[in-house]
């Protein structure tokens, strides 16, 4: 509890979820109560805990909206759908994953390693090039160009991308 404490003191915006076998409600209370986000009782199902982590993301992230609105793109975070102007977008799961982090980074310089290392997890540093970033930024790109969007990913030589908004 201290820990949790000490961490929303340096660290505000950090979403904390406390896993615990305690199961009393006061055990529950207290620890909302000094700054955690959420509370999960030992068993749990994995599954549970991603989709709170998820809610976690989606309220720091995007304002606990469950759409979100990038000039001509809209993505329904409920059940990952995309909109171009309208028309549905496909994209896989990589890319879409990949314009998610672009739109929770709108207008910031994202480094290659960054999205490696969002995208694939701590396995990427085994990669010994990130060259396969490229490939998956120019089929979204394209994918978005493709029913008429713009091209809001913007690449900085040498330093990463930025997705640019309105």
């Amino acid at each position: 509890m201290d820990l949790i404490r000490l961490v929303k003191e340096k660290f505000l915006q950090t979403g904390i979820i406390i896993i615990s076998a305690k199961n009393s409600l006061d055990d529950k209370i207290k620890g909302l109560d000094i700054g955690s986000d959420d509370y999960l009782t030992k068993p749990f199902h994995l599954s549970e805990l991603n989709a709170r982590i998820k809610a976690i993301l989606r309220r720091r992230n995007f304002s606990g909206n469950k759409e979100i609105i990038v000039d001509e793109i809209r993505i329904t975070l409920n059940d990952n759908q995309i909109h171009i102007y309208d028309k549905p977008l496909d994209l896989t799961k990589k890319e879409y994953e990949l314009l998610l982090f672009f739109t929770a980074n709108l207008n910031r310089v994202i480094t290659k390693e960054s999205i490696a290392e969002h995208l694939w997890g701590d396995s990427i540093d085994s990669a010994d090039t990130f060259d396969f970033i490229y490939t998956h930024i120019k089929n979204l790109r394209k994918k978005i160009m493709d029913l008429g969007g713009k091209d809001h990913i913007h690449t900085l030589y040498g330093m990463g991308y930025k997705f640019i908004a309105k």
